[in-house]
């Protein structure tokens, strides 16, 4: 059985339409998913990116290219009434659900639902107050998204993965081999198939192409 680590943050688009189809690219494989959340905007900040929603005209493409992509998918997928958000009060609640920092697959499309579906305030007092609700048989005794372990578990959730190289949500690692963004997913299966590409160099052969930049003077 392969194990598969789906790393993701809420606040990505492309990891709702991955979570969506990642059943259909993984049916009839022997595997277990572990969904591990972290914080994006600590990834991107480690390597100075500042994401898709920090270019204006990157922000406005990304935002058509998750609806057509949901719409080619058939995937729901309607935009929140503000974005991007501090994803926090999400994360820290699904992680108040976990006693590992993973969660199962059922908090993981609740909240992605919660942001994803409906076109609302992904903050709204109100709202999570409802997501909390359908959540509450899920949380662990005495925990809720104020208190210290799911900090603690979003912490180290993230710090593995950027030790691991993550840089970019959503994420798969499986064999110590990480597949970035939804259109991974299709490489990803290839190498759950066996493709022999895997098998002859090319994965680890990239790291030793120099680059032809120079560090700028000034």
């Amino acid at each position: 059985m392969k194990q598969i680590r789906f790393y993701l943050d809420f606040v990505s688009p492309y990891a709702w339409l991955a979570f969506e189809r990642l059943p259909e690219v993984l049916a009839g494989l022997s595997h277990s998913v572990a969904y591990q959340p972290v914080l994006l905007g600590a990834l991107l900040q480690q390597h100075h990116n500042p994401g898709p929603a920090g270019i204006a005209p990157k922000r406005d493409w990304t935002y058509r290219h998750v609806g057509w992509l949901g719409h080619a998918q058939g995937t729901p997928l309607q935009l929140p009434a503000r974005h991007p958000f501090n994803p926090l009060p999400l994360l820290r609640l699904a992680l108040a659900c976990s006693d590992d920092g993973h969660i199962n697959r059922f908090v993981a499309g609740a909240v992605l639902r919660h942001v994803w579906q409906g076109g609302q305030d992904a903050l709204d007092a109100g709202r999570l107050a409802a997501l909390g609700t359908e959540l509450a048989g899920q949380l662990r005794p005495g925990q809720d998204n104020h208190g210290a372990a799911p900090k603690a578990l979003l912490r180290a959730n993230t710090e593995a993965a950027q030790a691991a190289g993550v840089f970019g949500v959503p994420t798969f690692e499986v064999d110590g081999k990480l597949f970035w963004g939804l259109d991974s997913l299709p490489m990803l299966r290839a190498y759950l198939d066996g493709d022999a590409w895997f098998d002859a160099g090319a994965w680890d052969a990239v790291r030793q192409i120099p680059s032809g930049l120079t560090p700028d003077k000034g």
